[in-house]
């Protein structure tokens, strides 16, 4: 007699069984429906009276906004966020981003094993992914590289205990110098907390309305943000390398290398080209030692931070394309950061390299780099100029406002920085909605592209003709 197979009756069971069949048919849609639901939640939230430090009803524009930049950690904002939102809508701030920060496919990892108790084989591989996309392509993946699918609860473990490690380190460092600066003692550990937070999952929000002014010349204050954003845009996959071969760096995987060089090199060259272009603009009064600051500050919030000691609207015009190209490249493979990552960068010049050379395969630091790296690296390349364009395109069409400022704030959008020339805050809601979506899409955009690219692999048993059109 064949046994009857066991039924989940109760309304939490059968919601387990809808959950797990979402997650297996489509990982890639059930981050995204995760994240649309969670800013859906958060514009309810913000949209109550409490929020506010008003006591009315945030217009839907404004909440919406708001909490698509919170969950997107990007940054901009259609209001004053210290002043417009309530000590309730700062905690949701602070809640939001510590969210978001995590990654797309992290949260709807931990929702599904929350939901389901359990991490299947496809739930392990949306979990991975976000730690490496490629983790569900064909081919050999170093495993110092990611983690391991038998140790996926590691990877959960790592995002979880970087960010509480970093944010509390940040904050030990930070609430000193905020005594020093006469700040009471529960508002410092507050703002010094809250800060921390926003460092850590490059957001760029501050909770008073001074902003960083009181900060702006502190070499102390500014090194420790830096170091705070610099810990999330270089990716949770690093860090968890790092923790476990930091003194052995020849056992560090090709991601860790590439992900370092590149970051630091971007770094460099950033601050170098904001101390030649600003010296006698932006920076024109301040000296030496103080240019160097400001222009690596500057840099490294490029990157995705959103913290501004200056008035970004007032910077040159090439200073402003610099920062366009850093917004738009952004940090690392699933970090806090945004853009289209630092090691595609990496991998499109590898193989600008070796075609100069001549050379079929990509290689660095002794090991080839497969072809369907390369392509996937131009998709997520693609699909983020795609987004810029078209955003700009359709805001330019509902406004009269500068090209040079229009680019700006979409690409910070998409790139979830933060920076902005006062075009966000200044702009028609249409164009606000459409800055929203920017955000939404450039958050989930690439990672969730990536996945789709890799479910989408089906088997061929035969191959077409070849025939070489001509480029370039």
């Amino acid at each position: 007699m064949r046994a009857r197979p066991v039924s989940r009756r109760t309304v939490f069971g059968r919601l387990q069984d809808v959950v797990d069949a979402f997650v297996a048919s489509s990982p890639a849609r059930f981050a995204i429906v995760i994240f649309a639901s969670l800013i859906l939640v958060f514009t309810a939230l913000f949209s109550l009276p409490i929020a506010t430090s008003s006591g009315k009803q945030a217009p839907l524009v404004d909440a919406l906004f708001t909490a698509v930049s919170v969950i997107c950690v990007t940054g901009l904002s259609t209001v004053d966020m210290a002043t417009y939102w309530s000590p309730f809508g700062h905690v949701l701030v602070f809640l939001g981003v510590e969210i978001g920060g995590v990654g797309v496919l992290t949260v709807a990892s931990i929702l599904g094993l929350v939901i389901s108790r359990r991490l299947g084989l496809r739930q392990k591989l949306l979990a991975a992914g976000d730690a490496n996309p490629l983790r569900i392509r064909k081919g050999p993946i170093a495993e110092g590289q990611a983690i391991r699918l038998g140790e996926t609860g590691n990877l959960l473990r790592t995002v979880a205990i970087s960010a509480l490690v970093i944010e509390a380190g940040v904050a030990i460092l930070l609430f000193p110098r905020m005594l020093i600066q006469g700040v009471p003692v529960v508002d410092a550990a507050w703002q010094s907390i809250y800060i921390s937070a926003m460092a850590f999952t490059n957001t760029g929000f501050l909770p008073t309305s001074t902003g960083l002014a009181p900060y702006a010349g502190d070499v102390w204050f500014l090194s420790v943000i830096m170091l705070g954003v610099v810990a999330g845009a270089i990716g949770f996959p690093v860090i968890y390398a790092l923790s476990r071969n930091l003194r052995n760096p020849r056992r560090w995987s090709l991601h860790v290398k590439l992900t370092l060089i590149t970051f630091a090199l971007l770094l460099v060259m950033g601050a170098v080209a904001y101390f030649v272009l600003e010296f006698d603009h932006a920076f024109r009064g301040l000296d030496g030692g103080q240019r160097v600051l400001q222009s690596f500050f500057l840099s490294s919030m490029a990157r995705s931070g959103g913290f501004s000691t200056i008035d970004i609207s007032q910077l040159d015009g090439s200073s402003l394309l610099v920062t366009d190209m850093l917004m738009f490249i952004g940090g690392g493979s699933a970090s806090t950061a945004g853009g289209i990552k630092v090691t595609t960068l990496a991998i499109l010049f590898l193989a600008a390299f070796a075609e100069a050379r001549g050379r079929d395969d990509m290689e660095a630091y002794e090991r080839r780099i497969p072809q369907d790296v390369l392509r996937l690296g131009v998709s997520v390349v693609l699909w983020g100029a795609t987004t810029v364009a078209v955003s700009c395109i359709v805001i330019m069409m509902m406004t009269d406002a500068a090209l040079d400022h229009v680019l700006f704030d979409v690409i910070s959008a998409f790139a979830t920085c933060g920076l902005s020339t006062g075009f966000t805050a200044n702009t028609t809601d249409a164009a606000q909605y459409v800055l929203a979506a920017t955000m939404f899409f450039g958050r989930i955009g690439t990672v969730t592209l990536a996945a789709a690219l890799a479910a989408s692999q089906h088997p061929k048993l035969f191959r077409q003709p070849e025939e070489r059109p001509i480029v370039g």
